[in-house]
């Protein structure tokens, strides 16, 4: 009974070393965000408001000048209006990733551009890791460009 016990103690540690082996490391995980964010930016480029929707995960909160939309479907539906046309009324793309040591929530930010590619504002993004390689959004906030005088 106890060689039972030292055995199935030492199984136990071996897939614990295992498990942790295989989590991603921190520059594999701000790749997967990277990745993700530059898949998100690119339905609006696509006109793919399906693929869009896909990204956001269902609690998701979107802060839209003084309101916030609260959940995938609303956020799904204000934004709809961003899809109609041939021409991305605007463009982004990340310029920082990070992701906390534990490896389930990341950040991702950088700038936004208007249909000229003029830079209009700055995106700010929570991910959360829903799923290995799947990261699904649950905050996000885009802030006009300041031409604050000091």
């Amino acid at each position: 009974m106890r060689l039972l016990s030292i055995g199935v103690l030492c199984i136990s540690i071996v897939m614990l070393a295992v498990a942790g082996a295989a989590r991603s490391s921190n520059a594999a995980l701000k790749r997967q965000v990277t990745e993700s964010e530059r898949a998100f930016a690119a339905t609006m480029k696509a006109r793919d408001h399906a693929a869009f929707t896909g990204f956001l995960a269902d609690e998701a909160i979107f802060f839209t000048g003084g309101t916030a939309l609260r959940g995938r479907e609303a956020i799904a539906q204000a934004w709809r209006a961003y899809f109609v046309g041939a021409q991305a009324p605007f463009s982004w793309e990340p310029e920082e990733v990070e992701v906390v040591a534990s490896g389930t929530v990341a950040y991702s930010g950088g700038p936004v551009y208007d249909a000229r590619g003029k830079r209009i504002g700055h995106f700010n993004s929570i991910w959360r890791l829903e799923a290995p390689g799947r990261w699904k959004i649950v905050f996000d906030r885009g802030d006009a460009r300041c031409n604050c005088k000091p």
